[in-house]
């Protein structure tokens, strides 16, 4: 499934159904799809995505760098394809309520 955002005065964002639902529940929703954020809820949202995001972001770090400090190499593969951070995936989507909080516009997704 692929989940697609929208709000006036941005263009559309899709992604996966899981990341989308993951975010979503970051940002304090329940996640259901279709459905959406007024627009005076959006900065709180927002707030929590970035939140949320920032939290995981330390954590991710901190485990790196553990691993690196023991040694860690079990299982390191260089040819393997890298995982994509969700905070990578997450920016289109903290840009499109960016933009629906500074112009005061709702943010509408569905499948």
């Amino acid at each position: 499934m692929l989940v697609t955002f929208h709000t006036k005065g941005h263009a559309n964002i899709t992604m996966f159904g899981d990341v989308a639902k993951e975010l979503l529940h970051l940002m304090g929703h329940s996640g259901t799809v279709p459905s959406a954020i007024k627009a005076e809820d959006v900065p709180r949202a927002l707030a929590r995505l970035e939140a949320a995001i920032a939290e995981r972001k330390r954590a991710e770090a901190a485990e790196a760098k553990d691993a690196e400090a023991a040694g860690d190499e079990r299982g390191r593969d260089d040819d393997a394809p890298r995982k994509v951070p969700l905070s990578n995936r997450a920016l289109p989507l903290i840009e499109l309520l960016r933009s629906a909080a500074a112009e005061k516009n709702d943010v509408m997704w569905k499948s």
